[in-house]
């Protein structure tokens, strides 16, 4: 039995919990401060769980004897302190996170790794499985010019003003509308305004907008640096969103006072269930002595397992990150230290039994300004 501890009995852990333990293949231990979460969690999964204050090492490392990875679906300020107790305990460690400090860090602990031990934060869907498909479409190019990456979390049935609703991490979700955001311009990298960037375009038949949110490039950047002229990631809403957050966030100075912001939307905007994730990712470059452009696009809807419903956002995060781990003990990431989302094969990914959830999925792609284009057969069309 691959056994793993996972940390966090939330909407994301517990879909992890699902997907792990069903397979048969997991002995999974699940730790979580909230007695209520872990109780509904063993009820839903018949995992293992235990009472446990992440913030105290002590407790951590008493969880992680015996355990060879540790997944993290807390908030991101928690992990730090987990990736550490993973280096002492000798054990591979993955985790969600969208923030880029938290990542930093992160890489900084992997850098003293054990022979064999891993680092992969940002294991999610953005960051994470969108910096798998990117990459994936920079293959088909003899030299990158542009790479977009566009991803959103969305209600199927928008209904206030805001048309959005609460699918995921509240706090995360400000941290993105909040932090600078990284990119690469004219060559160069930068920080650019959450918030701004706006644009808008049609995609299977529906209207959206995106904008610059933070955290979502993963590692793409660093990959990237003096390779690319364009580089930058955008969250994808329904139109209109933008405006009203900017107002609330920027014109009311919300982005001092993140606490009240997060106790306003968690009143004032309901949770759904009933979402759709939507990605969207562009390549463009030299081949064959041509400028050709490739997209990947696709769509994937929540699901009701055993008579349970689980949202988009909760199947595509968690199989993210159980498709790498599964692929780790599978003896496909091999190595030591900091492993990034882009050195993962999408081919190999999408083949995993958790990784296929983004399978089914996929849009019409296509190649532009090029004849034969779709010669490589990752850019071949198809439903």
């Amino acid at each position: 039995m691959r056994k793993v501890l996972l940390l966090g009995a939330g909407k994301i852990g517990r879909m992890i919990a699902r997907l792990l333990s069903a397979s048969g293949d997991y002995d999974v231990l699940v730790g979580d401060a909230d007695l209520h979460a872990l109780e509904r969690v063993r009820a839903q999964s018949g995992v293992d769980v235990v009472r446990l204050d992440a913030a105290d090492p002590p407790e951590v490392a008493k969880a992680l004897r015996g355990r060879a990875a540790v997944i993290s679906a807390l908030t991101y300020v928690s992990n730090p302190a987990i990736a550490r107790a993973a280096l002492e305990a000798g054990v591979s460690y993955f985790d969600l996170t969208e923030d880029v400090a938290t990542t930093d860090t992160v890489a900084s602990i992997a850098s003293s790794a054990l022979p064999g031990q891993i680092f992969m934060p940002q294991c999610g869907l953005a960051p994470g499985f969108v910096s798998i498909v990117a990459q994936h479409l920079t293959d088909a190019f003899e030299s990158l010019d542009t790479l977009y990456m566009r991803v959103g979390a969305l209600p199927q049935f928008p209904s206030n003003a805001l048309m959005y609703n609460l699918t995921w991490s509240t706090d995360g979700l400000i941290n993105e509308y909040c932090n600078p955001c990284e990119a690469i311009h004219q060559g160069q990298r930068i920080n650019v305004l959450p918030l701004e960037g706006n644009e808008d375009f049609s995609l299977d038949g529906v209207r959206y907008e995106a904008f610059n949110t933070s955290g979502g490039l993963g590692t793409l950047c660093d990959t990237w640096d003096q390779r690319v002229r364009e580089l930058n990631y955008k969250t994808i809403r329904y139109q209109g969103h933008r405006d009203l957050m900017n107002f609330l966030i920027r014109g009311l100075r919300m982005y001092e006072r993140r606490e009240l912001l997060k106790d306003i939307l968690e009143k004032a905007v309901p949770i759904t269930f009933q979402d759709v994730v939507v990605i969207f990712c562009t390549a463009s470059g030299q081949r064959k002595g041509q400028f050709v452009q490739i997209s990947d696009a696709r769509k994937i809807y929540g699901q009701t397992i055993d008579g349970e419903t689980w949202s988009a956002i909760q199947l595509t995060t968690a199989a993210g990150v159980c498709g790498v781990v599964d692929l780790y003990f599978d003896g496909k990431l091999t190595g030591s230290g900091l492993v990034r989302q882009e050195q993962v094969k999408l081919s190999e990914f999408l083949a995993n039994r958790f990784g296929r959830q983004y399978r089914g999925s996929r849009l019409q792609t296509h190649a532009a300004n090029s004849k034969d284009a779709p010669e490589a057969g990752h850019d071949q069309p198809r439903n």
